[in-house]
């Protein structure tokens, strides 16, 4: 592998860790009195104010004990985490269910904030915002240049329901600056990102994290999808960093019969505690798979696992993250908190999913999903390395499984690298195929006016020439075009343009259908559905 797709990885690895961290909730608040009961004045206390009282020089206490803190946290667990109370607020808020905010999703392209899509019914789209408006001036101030991130919007159009943002836009076809005042309002966060058909009586749901709203989301899914011939699904929890526990649990019992272990957790100070199913889901006898990857973690692999271990239905893909532990979330006096590993979890045959760590280097074990691209785990099933004498269990049906480092699938699906180039690879890292489905999609607007399904606008893009297009595209940008290495790799390029370009104007629900129509995973899936 080359330093390029190293460094793919790596950057993909620490957005999913962030994930994690907010991953495996069992209690969102610590009870007052007990951790009251906890907190005690220390020898910490008394070195923090001896240094205020009589240090020779001025130094910022606050800042000093940020630092400590996050210094302590460090020398845990990879999992256990100090939040400041400044970030506490927009760390909650991704597992909320919702957030205050304008109704947009964004993108920044050439040091513009690009506007991808309004939400329907949302703040934005009630005053007149659409997708394609560039945001060139907040609260009558230049929002322009080099200096903008995503972190610097979001806290520019987000804040207090009923407060009022100013905002001025470039609209295509207008040369005037157009100024809009939006009221923040409630805006709902998804965690189930499409729910469709993907072939006759196959149902398809992707969840893309665990959040307070997920199991009502998912069963919305199941009934949509139920009342159009569902009688299979397909879960796809790639790429699904967790989340709270309980939403995984109840889930999971909408296909297990009654009384089947869901998963138990124990740890010093926390009493073992399991879970059950109840024999009331609406999906007990519904054949199903789950599909799962490297990046797939913690109450995702809660999931996985107790459809594993009761033998309910088969899982497919590769071998996940191995997140065991279970943080509770305790608020500190000062407002902050700290994410604390209070236990491990475990599926019903008795396994840790946990991968190995050592107490306070968590660089060694940030590491590991890096190492599995460099030692071929990702490319070959035999390359799988679990721990040294991993434990055998036995699922429901008698079937062997291995504890200590994540599920290992029933089906592996390697990673397909046939189509991958050098050119693809600058494409790729560069952000060309996103920034040229934005473009194109912003002057085809009217066009795609009348194209209401993703069928509809497969069957215009596969009349255009596209893969020309956006080779001359690529070429303004510095990226010459090689024909043998194009040749290699068009079906990629294509099928990533025609889903950017269809999410651009349908959402994700033009997205998925078009991304997954080829994927080798998806294909194992329905394969596996098929049979007897």
């Amino acid at each position: 592998m080359n330093k390029k797709n190293l460094l793919l990885v790596l950057i993909v690895f620490l957005s999913i860790m962030s994930g994690i961290l907010l991953g495996n909730l069992l209690a969102r608040h610590a009870n007052g009195t007990g951790l009251s009961r906890i907190l005690s004045h220390s020898k910490v206390d008394d070195l923090l104010s001896i240094i205020k009282a009589q240090y020779v020089d001025t130094v910022n206490i606050k800042d000093m004990t940020e630092e400590l803190m996050t210094d302590v946290a460090s020398k845990l667990d990879p999992h256990t985490v100090y939040i400041p109370a400044s970030d506490l607020e927009d760390v909650n808020s991704e597992l909320e269910g919702s957030f205050s905010g304008i109704g947009v999703q964004f993108n920044i392209q050439n040091d513009t904030v690009m506007i991808v899509s309004v939400i329907r019914g949302g703040p934005s789209d009630k005053v007149g915002l659409i997708a394609g408006d560039r945001i060139v001036r907040v609260n009558d101030s230049v929002f322009v240049g080099k200096k903008i991130t995503n972190e610097k919007v979001m806290k520019k159009l987000r804040g207090k329901q009923g407060t009022a943002v100013k905002l001025g836009l470039k609209r295509h076809g207008t040369h005037e600056i157009l100024h809009y005042s939006i009221t923040r309002g409630e805006i709902p966060v998804n965690s189930v990102d499409i729910a469709y058909m993907i072939e006759p009586h196959v149902g398809f749901i992707k969840v893309s994290k665990f959040a307070q709203t997920t199991y009502t989301e998912f069963l919305n899914a199941i009934a949509t999808l139920r009342n159009q011939g569902a009688t299979k699904y397909v879960i796809d929890l790639r790429e699904n960093s967790g989340g709270f526990m309980d939403q995984a649990i109840n889930m999971v019992n909408e296909f297990l019969p009654a009384g089947r272990m869901i998963v138990y957790s124990k740890g010093k100070a926390y009493p073992r505690s399991e879970a059950h199913s109840d024999g009331k889901g609406s999906c007990i006898n519904i054949p199903m798979v789950v599909l799962i990857d490297e990046f797939s973690a913690s109450a995702s692999e809660i999931f996985s696992g107790a459809i594993q271990d009761n033998d309910r239905g088969m899982i497919i893909g590769r071998r996940s993250f191995g997140k065991g532990l279970v943080q509770q979330q305790l608020t500190l006096p000062d407002g902050s908190a700290i994410r604390l590993t209070v236990a491990r979890y475990y599926t019903p045959s008795g396994r840790s999913i946990q991968k190995p760590y050592t107490i306070g280097k968590s660089q060694d074990y940030e590491m590991d999903i890096l190492h599995r691209y460099q030692h071929g785990e990702i490319d070959n099933k035999d390359s799988i390395h679990l721990k040294k004498n991993s434990a055998k269990y036995k699922t429901f049906g008698g079937r062997t499984v291995y504890g200590g480092g994540g599920i290992t699938p029933d089906i592996f699906i390697p990673r397909d690298t046939s189509e991958y180039t050098p050119y693809l690879n600058k494409v790729i890292n560069y952000g060309y195929l996103y920034q040229y489905a934005f473009q194109y999609t912003d002057k085809n607007r009217e066009k795609f006016k009348s194209i209401k399904t993703w069928q509809q606008m497969e069957k215009y893009l596969d009349g255009q020439d596209l893969l020309s297009d956006f080779v001359r595209f690529a070429t303004i940008k510095g990226v010459p075009a090689n024909p043998k290495q194009i040749s290699i790799s068009k079906r990629f390029l294509l099928s990533q343009l025609k889903a950017y370009i269809s999410r651009n104007s349908l959402g994700d629900s033009g997205f998925y259908p078009l991304l997954y129509k080829d994927d080798k995973t998806v294909r194992s899936a329905l394969q596996s559905l098929s049979k007897k």
